[in-house]
């Protein structure tokens, strides 16, 4: 059995601002019109493997089942109480798999990574799946067209093919310019994808001989799983445990079983903007544009609107995203330095850092219109059959005015429909819930009021999506 697994716990954060901690890049259509993740599950067209398995983090688990859901895709989902980076998220899925068949095959991609030629993917699965069979890890090698700094590599023992497995000599972090040269010429190496196909046992096996306490950790904590919802929780103790590490670190570069099958697929991994320019598609100038854009005299820029118009004017090299709420401008050459003013934005703790002005709910999304001293506006979106939790706030009074489709408000002991141009108050301290019974979506427009508008001043009585 080929068991795709979704690794979808990247923070993405040099592709602020379009990339947030809460809706991050495999959330969103960064090259294409579907969402990164979706985009990785549509490779496995044609070789029909079995419902895949994703891995992600307990705060996006709501987005990721919403996504297959609407794409039609079944699979299992795994919540990782904590991040780990790659290797005990392997392993959980690993243990899954297991449960499914004994002698699993994983076929493990990040949600993140962008692939021109998905053919040629699955035509490297033919010589992988041969050496995964007799007990090989195996990681596919992309064939580099530049000496690229920004990627770690793998040498390969004897020069790299697509059509069989090569033992691996050696993996290499991101070399410096003359090195990556030398690399290059050689012949011998390869980016390093982060992409793997190898048994499941066999994959636990090298786990528990090189890192037999993560393995035990990451045990335990699949051992006491319980399921909510579509999702499956693994025990948060044991796992908080574990060492963060990469599977790269923790096992393919101690174990005598990994080896390399070289790929001509178009791959990037879409790490910062730069990397996104590169594989864009550009106008006569080199700019990739998107959005109401227009520019004179611009060259070799990306330059992206999402809620205005954006003109540029005289500049070359240029980076700037537009977004409903930050607008970001710096050079190309400085694209990697953008994850800093995500940081920095998480030091000062502003919003930025991690929510979009459109936030996403299980039961839909609302999207903070204005916000004063002392009041705001949002309009608040609930899904056909979507239904908040019952809940009361203790520092602020609520208006709601529907503008399309039909609410079932309960406020206080009183139940009742409001449609179109109807309107409601809830006053402060008033236990209350909003549901959408109907089958369009419903759209309100909330105007709150009060002393406290941040979003923790609630306590909820019932929710349906359990959280807590």
């Amino acid at each position: 059995m080929l068991i795709p697994v979704v690794l979808a716990g990247g923070a993405g954060t040099r592709l602020w601002p379009m990339s947030r901690a809460s809706f991050p890049k495999q959330f969103l259509p960064v090259v294409g019109p579907r969402s990164m993740l979706l985009e990785t599950l549509d490779r496995f067209a044609g070789i029909e493997p079995a419902d895949p398995i994703v891995v992600c983090q307990e705060a996006h688990r709501f987005v990721v089942a919403e996504q297959l859901r609407g794409a039609g895709w079944r699979a299992e989902i795994l919540l990782e109480p904590a991040p780990r980076n790659t290797a005990p998220a392997i392993a959980l899925a690993a243990l899954q798999a297991m449960v499914r068949d004994p002698d699993a095959m994983l076929l493990v991609l990040p949600a993140d990574h962008a692939i021109r030629d998905p053919e040629a993917l699955r035509a490297a699965l033919g010589p992988a799946q041969a050496a995964a069979r007799q007990g090989r890890l195996v990681t596919f090698g992309v064939t580099p067209t530049r000496a690229e700094t920004g990627y770690g590599y793998i040498e390969a023992s004897e020069p790299p093919s697509e059509q069989f497995a090569v033992p691996i000599q050696r993996f290499v972090e991101k070399p410096d310019a003359a090195t990556a040269e030398t690399y290059l010429a050689s012949g011998r190496y390869l980016w390093n994808s982060g992409m793997f196909l190898m048994r499941a046992d066999r994959y636990l096996e090298e786990l528990g001989a090189h890192r037999p306490d993560m393995l035990d950790a990451v045990t335990a904590a699949w051992e006491a799983r319980q399921s909510d919802l579509d999702f499956l929780r693994v025990a948060p103790a044991p796992f908080a445990a574990c060492e963060a590490e990469s599977v790269d670190f923790a096992v393919m570069e101690n174990t005598a079983e990994g080896c390399v099958v070289a790929l001509d697929a178009g791959w990037s991994d879409v790490g910062s903007w730069q990397a996104l320019w590169e594989i864009a598609d550009k106008d006569a100038a080199g700019n990739a544009l998107s959005g109401d854009v227009i520019t004179e005299d611009v060259h070799g820029s990306l330059i992206h609107a999402e809620s205005r118009l954006v003109t540029a004017v005289g500049v070359d090299d240029l980076l700037i995203v537009e977004t409903s709420d930050a607008v970001l401008v710096t050079h190309r050459e400085q694209a990697q330095e953008v994850k800093r003013i995500a940081a920095a934005l998480k030091r000062d703790n502003r919003s930025e850092w991690d929510l979009h002005r459109r936030v996403h709910r299980p039961w839909g999304s609302y999207d903070g219109v204005h916000r004063a001293a002392r009041y705001q506006v949002k309009h608040i979106c609930v899904a056909p059959g979507g239904r908040l939790s019952l809940q009361q706030h203790f520092h602020r009074a609520e208006h709601w005015v529907v503008v399309c489709g039909t609410a079932r408000v309960t406020s206080g002991d009183d139940t009742f429909l409001l449609t179109e141009n109807q309107s409601t108050y809830i006053p402060l301290g008033m236990v209350h819930r909003l549901e959408n019974p109907g089958k369009i979506p419903l759209e309100l427009i909330e105007i709150q009021s009060g002393s406290y508008l941040g979003e923790d001043d609630i306590e909820r009585f019932d929710d349906v999506y359990r959280r807590d």
